[in-house]
């Protein structure tokens, strides 16, 4: 007889998949802004190497020691092989931190749309729709293929502990999985605190010794034969290690060792929690709050509790470690707050917001505490994020007022629905906002245009902006015609003409007028660039990008 409602909420976390993967690939797709900074362009570049046999596998040539994207193989070596089958190009390019993407949300919904589907429907809104996880998809980035292989250790970690698992296969692929996030990022040193604790807590009550000697062997293995690998081809075991310290020294000025000082004792306290309501994320901490004090009576399902706790201990761990943690051994430098440093904290954190949110959709209890909440939030952010938890407050104050209609009982799959549906509708508005917006690269037209103009047998001088002349290689698949060269628009003056050379100047409005680059690499606008060269003939546009036959 209660099959029916029983099936029905099962469907939502399958439901709410199908949505947030739409709206991942639209997102990925429709805001597309090319390459975005070197380190994308880096990693391309390493992937087409890695492709081509020129891959350098020992320390840095020039002995500069401060290039630890060069070390991050699971970024750049799929890559490679997504090249070898379509090519190089800007899809082939991003398209493996997409898929990472969405296989996070694969394993959020695997491994809890059965267990708890509240919990898995909240956990899918929280990152899905998260919209620094979504901006992550586009750029080839380490952050969320990093956070790929740490929810996926930290499944490894879950399973592998539970009752009647296979204790060895999974200690094994905990292991593997930790080492797959190392050749990610570094962050993953952000879990170990929780590793540690459960590696206590288990040792005193003598239980799960399987999983954990699987792990401590195949980790002694891997790790092993890592530091071997550095030994013998930079002659120093603790080469990784020694980059990342020489990389916090080359960058001191920009961080807490020297350049910012006087700003440590506010990243120490206050600035942690005005940035991560900044980037929206306060109403999955809210959620995560209030799931510490699990309404009564508990949610059904073996080991609510336990998975409870568990997913709340690594995520308040890791921002513990993420608050206080140092990014250097030597000096104590914390990491940089920026959104996509947050990578390995959104699983476990939208984890335990989704038990504090299956808590109201199942009894509709402190769905009023929540939206005070919220307007709480609202009222400290200034910025167009307070939107978000405006709306987020309307629907929880919503979800509080609807059991006094009969309408809509609490705990009634038609209660989950309204809940679900409401907070997916107020996170949608800023992916959807940025889907409608112009693009502020013009990468297309210009890619098109470089297609079309600037290719062999066509020689000559190209003179670009400062941004492009760093990645122009780029859009001939690192193989640029030996007729062509790039300068930049200032070194006009000091350009030679062979009698059968063409000098061209390629405009890109979009880029020119981009905050983010105007501010401190582009100190030109379009017309200024325009008065520089007078003579010039406009051959042909494509939106905001131009190419201008110029002469002498």
């Amino acid at each position: 007889m209660n099959s029916s409602p029983h099936l029905r909420l099962r469907l939502l976390p399958t439901l709410l998949l199908g949505l947030v993967v739409l709206v991942t690939v639209a997102y990925f797709v429709l805001t597309h802004e090319g390459l975005y900074a070197l380190d994308d362009y880096f990693y391309s570049r390493y992937a087409q190497q890695l492709l081509t046999g020129r891959f350098h596998l020992g320390p840095d040539p020039q002995r500069l020691l401060h290039d630890p994207l060069h070390e991050r193989w699971l970024i750049f070596g799929p890559v490679a092989g997504l090249y070898a089958l379509l090519g190089v190009n800007i899809w082939s390019t991003t398209l493996w931190p997409l898929l990472c993407t969405l296989a996070c949300l694969g394993l959020l919904w695997a491994a809890y749309r059965r267990r708890a589907p509240l919990v898995a429907a909240g956990a899918l809104l929280l990152l899905g729709l998260h919209y620094f996880s979504l901006n992550l998809t586009n750029y080839l980035y380490p952050d969320n293929v990093n956070m790929l292989a740490c929810l996926g250790a930290a499944l490894a970690l879950w399973r592998g502990r539970q009752p009647g698992r296979a204790e060895t296969l999974w200690g094994v692929a905990f292991a593997g999985l930790n080492f797959a996030a190392l050749l990610c990022k570094e962050t993953v040193v952000y879990y170990a605190s929780f590793y540690l604790g459960l590696l206590l807590l288990d040792a005193r009550h003598r239980r799960h010794g399987r999983f954990w000697r699987a792990a401590f062997g195949t980790g002694a293995a891997l790790l092993t034969g890592y530091l071997a690998f550095y030994h013998w081809q930079t002659n120093d075991a603790l080469y990784r290690l020694h980059l990342i310290e020489r990389t916090n020294e080359v960058l001191a000025e920009g961080n807490y060792l020297q350049g910012s000082r006087a700003a440590l004792l506010h990243r120490l306290t206050l600035g942690p929690a005005q940035f991560l309501i900044g980037t929206g994320l306060g109403l999955a901490l809210l959620l995560a709050l209030g799931s510490l004090w699990p309404v009564r009576p508990a949610e059904p399902g073996r080991g609510a509790a336990d998975d409870r706790h568990f997913w709340q201990g690594l995520a308040f761990s890791t921002l513990a470690c993420y608050w206080l943690g140092s990014t250097s051994l030597a000096h104590y430098n914390p990491i940089s707050l920026s959104p996509r440093m947050l990578t390995p904290l959104l699983p476990p954190l939208v984890l335990a917001a989704g038990f504090g949110l299956a808590d109201v959709l199942r009894t509709g209890r402190r769905a009023g505490w929540y939206a005070l909440g919220l307007a709480l939030l609202a009222t400290l952010d200034r910025s167009s994020v307070a939107i978000l938890y405006l709306g987020a407050a309307a629907v929880l104050a919503a979800l509080a007022l609807a059991p006094l209609r009969r309408r809509w009982p609490a705990g009634s799959t038609s209660y989950a629905a309204l809940g679900l549906l409401g907070l997916a509708a107020v996170l949608l508005l800023r992916p959807l906002h940025f889907m409608r917006k112009p693009s502020v690269s013009a990468h297309f037209p210009q890619t098109r245009l470089i297609g079309r103009y600037l290719q062999a047998p066509r020689r000559g001088v190209v003179f670009v902006d400062d941004y492009l002349i760093g990645n122009y290689d780029f859009y001939y698949a690192y193989q640029v015609p030996p007729g062509l060269r790039f300068r930049r628009y200032w070194a006009r003056d000091s350009v030679q003409l062979a009698p059968a050379d063409t000098a061209w100047l390629l405009l890109n409005r979009a880029t020119l007028s981009n905050p983010e680059l105007t501010r401190k690499l582009l100190r030109y606008s379009p017309d200024s660039v325009l008065s520089w060269y007078p003579r010039r003939r406009l051959l042909a546009h494509d939106g905001p990008v131009e190419l201008y036959e110029v002469k002498w």
